[in-house]
């Protein structure tokens, strides 16, 4: 697929549920050309695509009067998730990290309990259970897709383990129906770190709407921007209420409002989780252009994918993989190189032709709080290797054509010549 047909509405992989084209906010066609046909000069490794809609969202929050939570931009935004992605209760929150920490709150893991992850992730996700009293345990990554090792995880579950943890790389998942099963036989929950996985899929399930808990990021280098800001989604209706309870300062202020208690009080341990109006009314118009985003990116993706295959035929290189069971909304581009010391020399070299690309991960169970403070359970090769050798390329919504043409130029000059 070519950028023309991803601006005029093409998807890569098909979107299931579509809003309807009266229904999403006007793209300024001209001024989006013009930008992906200026001249190339130095290549960010991120810039935030902007539909147009933003200014006149945060005007609207500012002359209504509320610009403090609860208010219309976040049902706006709220109502997006639910019906994009057919989530049944989400919370929009201050950040992913944030929504992150309501997790072991929620499900009451604390001191002694053990929580398995991949180490290959952000400290966000290991912070989460440790400020909770728990211990993070780490296994191994697959390959391919980068994402938690399902034949690690048995040999991770002890007595004391309470939950296993996935984390969605680049927004592609392992196959979690096999990791449900194993939480689901041992009696413990899952719960998804889906910060780089807001409009991706497992078959026909949103990523971040499978396990019993999830958190998104919408971080200013995610796909779908509000400066900072996240949401936890609560896929087990048993945790509603304790959701709500901890996200409302330890108050049943839900409860209280839906006619269910004559007044609210402190009931459990709690903190203050609400997204601004200010931020929700930035993140509404980025959710609704969430199908073009995605479509954008998908096809820088594939873009880069063609450019690369002749380097990764020589094995010079390795690309990306999306399984047939995923949808990915396409949040990294990355290649895997033969060694570190090569990965370095590239990075170098990419520098050296303004082309930002960066490495990603300091692998957690490495990291002196990983030392310190949590288990990791057997080696971890593939998590060590992908630290060492991978390269993430400049990606972005509305990266030219020529960008991507110096950056897969430079590469190839690299190992050409």
């Amino acid at each position: 697929m070519n950028l023309g047909e991803a601006i005029n509405g093409a998807v890569a992989q098909p979107v299931r549920r579509r809003t309807p084209a009266s229904a999403r906010p006007a793209l300024d066609r001209p001024a989006l050309d013009s930008r992906l046909m200026e001249p190339v000069g130095p290549v960010p490794f991120n810039r935030i695509f902007l539909t147009g809609e933003e200014r006149s969202s945060l005007a609207s929050v500012c002359e209504g009067g509320n610009v403090a939570t609860d208010g219309r931009a976040s049902a706006r935004a709220i109502e997006v998730l639910k019906s994009r992605l057919g989530l049944r209760h989400v919370l929009l929150t201050p950040s992913c990290t944030l929504a992150l920490e309501a997790m072991p709150r929620v499900l009451g893991i604390g001191y002694g309990d053990e929580v398995i992850m991949p180490s290959f992730t952000f400290c966000s996700t290991a912070n989460a259970f440790l400020l909770a009293g728990a211990k993070p345990v780490f296994v191994d990554v697959r390959s391919d897709t980068l994402t938690m090792d399902e034949e690690a995880i048995e040999a991770a579950i002890t007595p004391k383990t309470k939950a296993i943890c996935v984390v969605h790389y680049a927004g592609v998942c392992s196959d979690l129906d096999r990791i449900a099963e194993i939480a689901a036989r041992h009696g413990i929950p899952m719960v998804e770190d889906a910060a780089q996985g807001v409009g991706a899929y497992y078959k026909d399930r949103p990523l971040g709407g499978i396990g019993d808990l999830g958190a998104y990021s919408f971080h200013h280098t995610k796909n779908l921007v509000a400066g900072e800001g996240g949401a936890l989604t609560i896929n087990n209706p048993a945790l509603d209420d304790l959701a709500c309870n901890y996200r409302d300062k330890g108050t049943n202020r839900r409860q209280f409002f839906r006619g269910q208690v004559d007044k609210y009080t402190w009931v459990s341990p709690g903190s203050s989780l609400a997204m601004s109006e200010i931020v929700a009314a930035y993140l509404a118009p980025q959710l609704e252009a969430m199908d073009l985003i995605t479509a954008l990116r998908g096809a820088a993706y594939n873009y880069y994918a063609q450019g690369l295959r002749r380097l990764a035929r020589k094995g010079w290189l390795t690309l990306p993989t999306i399984p047939s069971y995923a949808r990915s909304n396409y949040h990294i581009f990355h290649i895997m190189l033969e060694s570190q010391e090569t990965r370095n020399r590239l990075l170098d070299f990419l520098r050296a032709c303004n082309v930002q690309a960066t490495t990603h991960f300091v692998p957690l169970h490495s990291a002196p709080m990983g030392v310190a403070h949590c288990r990791t359970a057997g080696a971890l090769p593939v998590t060590e290797h992908s630290a060492n050798c991978m390269l993430r390329l400049p990606l972005f919504a509305d990266i030219s054509r020529g960008e991507q043409d110096k950056v897969v130029e430079a590469i190839r000059t690299f190992f050409l010549g």
